[in-house]
């Protein structure tokens, strides 16, 4: 697996589940740092509004795009120049998504091993973030948040569904080791709407990255 200098910060990446508030952040901090934010392909996704509609049918497809989009995001930031902060990471689609969906029965074995075959060979070809910033939330939490965006195609989103993708979040930061880690309550910390809460999150990024503990105040 590519290893870069530990000085060299190239990789900030945002992960949290479904409703946690990913994109705001991304958006946020690419601000504030001045970084490029690369988000999740919602608006050109061929597949999610099929796959919320029927998800077995589509699981496979829909986790295939995503695998491809985020593995062509993530040899770009390697390649390039910039500090990148990227919108849900790589891992969480094959350590999350694709589990829950085989779990549930909404992913053949024969798909799984396909996909999960594939993660293997795309996984020994790139490096682990500089630092995962996971968004830590309740069921309640990330219903709220995914009521008031009111994305159509999530209308038909299973309770559930929700409760399961969590639990495995839980289970997958529990035992990350492949690089800083930063979680962030977004039960206790509204980043979005409140200033503070956000110089709260700027001031842990700046010790994780860069060792800096004094206030930051949000641009």
């Amino acid at each position: 697996m590519p290893r870069r200098k530990k000085t060299e910060v190239k990789h900030i990446a945002v992960a949290g589940n479904i409703g946690a508030g990913k994109t705001t952040l991304t958006t946020l901090l690419a601000k504030h740092y001045g970084w490029k934010p690369h988000y999740e392909d919602v608006d050109n996704n061929p597949y999610l509004y099929d796959f919320y509609q029927e998800m077995q049918r589509w699981s496979f497809n829909l986790q295939i795009f995503f695998l491809n989009s985020r593995f062509s995001q993530i040899i770009k930031i390697q390649q390039g120049t910039e500090i990148v902060i990227q919108d849900r990471t790589i891992y969480e689609d094959a350590k999350i998504f694709a589990p829950n969906l085989h779990a549930m029965g909404l992913m053949s074995s024969r798909d799984f091993e396909n996909y999960s075959a594939l993660f293997d060979t795309i996984s020994e070809l790139i490096s682990p973030p500089d630092l995962l910033i996971y968004l830590q939330g309740s069921i309640p939490a990330l219903v709220g948040q995914i009521q008031n965006r009111g994305r159509e195609y999530e209308e038909n989103l299973r309770l559930d569904y929700l409760k399961r993708l969590n639990e495995r979040y839980e289970a997958w930061i529990s035992a990350y080791r492949a690089g800083k880690l930063l979680i962030i309550d977004i039960d206790e910390n509204n980043f979005a709407e409140n200033e503070e809460d956000l110089g709260v999150v700027i001031n842990k990024v700046n010790a994780e990255l860069f060792g800096l503990f004094e206030t930051e105040k949000v641009k």
